[in-house]
């Protein structure tokens, strides 16, 4: 088979098929070397002294949820959960901007990338993507999962996805918001990604697909979360978790070996990785705090919008100048401790971490089938608006599922499955509050990290089954009352308060939040699910 000197390979006519007959170079599936090689040459990016490759995303650092839309046709109409995170996109100014980036790209140079998405073989997604950046194409390989060469010479893509940075929309003409975009067609399987370098466009952009074929198609659970299991291979545990509640670095266990951080199917065999790679955040990475994705920025890494220290290619974790969103993507063989494949059998654990600021929520308790759907829904977390000069008070922010910019189907539907299978397999399921105790933010402290993992290590032994528990005056959850390697007066958060009314107005507080939140997605849920909203405790 004929190569030139950098591997484009004479498979062009896969790409006439697909409207892209007229691009110029193709370069197919290249060695991440090359596509480094490829990005330096172009003037692109640079080696950071770890030797990992570092880029620019341009004009947007972080995703655009606005401007992700859904292609709706007769497949769609009735199925997506049609509203703010799930927007409407007309299917034939969607054939006209796919004719648009096809004659931009004509007479320009492409790469490709074929991979695949789903650890497990039953449920593989092959997909093609078709990049304008060679780092784009770097990105692909790191983050999905890799063909042998073997597999290459007879694969057939499923998906395409097609990114294209460089092309500008005409939101008068294209029906776009602005320039840029991110568009699903879940009937021509294709997504378009234009206007906007950022890569996690195109990781978001499988997952939101896989969100909508698996649970509808297959059966299976799609889940936004990190995922471990043990060394004796029989206990899988699944931490949720929003951006700030500790999800990478506890499920970062040396005692156990990591399923993958972010993406999981949960099929009637066990948990399975979507993902071959990691996508991390770097800002304020350190040796101490992360090591494990500190020792996987190396070459083949991808790094996103960072900085580097003076006249230096040393990069300054610290520094957010140019976004606090900086990135690394690297493939997950670049972490020791994995399971070789990214599978496990069925969690017996799950954890949903929230950093609640508030200091209300107890430091570790059990949830009934009705309340893991309730706060599965509800996907709670609060952040502390630290960078904002004269903001001290928390933020509450509610994430449907713990993902909801990446669901298209309504969030009750997506709970039901958790609640099926958490009968099904008998799975204990935890809400453990990373955040504040002995008051809110600025009055109390932050709760000890030994304190959460011996939670955790406690709950993964069964040792807090053997306990007794207490239910929570508001929330209704089941607190245990001892903990090995925790004193017992951190357990139940009201008592490690000072002002008990304090406290009590914090929680029915709180509680108003979560039932206002939940308004929406009445309609959509079970009466099961209803009855484990939190009850105000303080009446007026």
């Amino acid at each position: 088979m004929d190569m030139n000197e950098f591997g484009r390979r004479p498979k062009n006519a896969d790409l006439a098929k697909i409207g892209l007959g007229n691009v110029s170079d193709a370069y197919w599936n290249l060695e991440p070397a090359e596509l480094i090689e490829h990005t330096i040459v172009s003037g692109q990016g640079m080696f950071a002294d770890s030797g990992a490759l570092a880029v620019d995303t341009g004009e947007f650092t972080g995703r655009s949820p606005k401007d992700k839309f859904c292609v709706q046709d007769g497949k769609t109409r009735d199925t997506i959960w049609w509203g703010d995170i799930n927007i409407p996109f007309d299917e034939k100014k969607f054939d006209a901007l796919y004719d648009k980036m096809c004659a931009y790209l004509m007479n320009r140079d492409v790469y490709i990338k074929d991979a695949y998405a789903c650890a497990d073989p039953d449920y593989q997604l092959n997909l093609r993507v078709v990049a304008e950046q060679p780092w784009s194409a770097l990105f692909a390989g790191n983050m999905f999962l890799r063909p042998t060469n073997e597999q290459i010479e007879g694969f057939e893509p499923e998906w395409h996805v097609v990114c294209v940075p460089g092309f500008m929309a005409d939101p008068a003409k294209d029906g776009t918001r602005q320039h840029n975009f991110a568009i699903l067609s879940f009937t021509r399987k294709m997504i378009l990604i234009g206007g906007t370098g950022y890569t996690g466009e195109i990781k978001k952009g499988i997952f939101t697909v896989l969100n909508y074929v698996l649970p509808q198609e297959r059966g299976v659970l799609s889940m936004h979360c990190s995922a471990n299991i043990g060394r004796e291979g029989g206990d899988t545990a699944v931490f949720f978790g929003l951006s700030g509640t500790g999800k990478t670095t506890l499920s970062a266990d040396p005692e156990r070996r990591l399923i993958g951080d972010d993406e999981h199917g949960w099929s009637d065999r066990g948990v399975f990785n979507f993902e071959g790679g990691c996508y991390a955040k770097c800002i304020d990475l350190s040796a101490d705090k992360e090591p494990q994705i500190w020792n996987a920025i190396k070459f083949g890494a991808l790094l996103e919008n960072v900085v580097f220290e003076d006249s230096s290619t040393t990069v300054d974790f610290s520094d957010g100048t140019k976004t606090e969103n900086t990135r690394v993507s690297y493939p997950i063989h670049h972490i020791d401790n994995i399971a070789t494949p990214s599978m496990g059998g069925h969690p017996k654990n799950i954890f949903f971490l929230t950093c609640d600021a508030y200091g209300v929520l107890p430091p570790i308790s059990r949830l009934t089938p009705g309340q893991a759907m309730y706060h599965f829904i509800s996907g709670y977390t609060a952040k502390v608006a630290g960078t904002e000069a004269g903001v001290t008070e928390p933020k509450t922010v509610f994430s449907a599922c713990f993902g909801a910019p990446f669901l298209p189907l309504h969030p009750g539907k997506y709970a039901e499955m958790l609640g099926e299978k958490m009968r099904k397999h008998d799975v204990r399921v935890w809400l453990v509050n990373t955040g504040w105790s002995g008051g809110a933010y600025g009055v109390g402290e932050r709760m000890k990290l030994r304190f959460t993992r011996a939670m955790i290590t406690a709950a993964l032994r069964g040792e807090l089954d053997k306990v007794e528990h207490k239910a929570h005056p508001v929330f209704g959850v089941s607190h245990p009352v001892s903990c090995p390697d925790v004193p017992d007066e951190v357990l139940d958060a009201r008592n490690t308060w000072k002002d008990k009314d304090a406290y009590d107005k914090q929680a029915d507080s709180l509680a108003k939040q979560f039932n206002d939140n939940f308004n929406k997605y009445k309609d959509g849920v079970t009466e099961e699910i209803l009855a484990a909203a939190p009850k105000l405790a303080v009446k007026a």
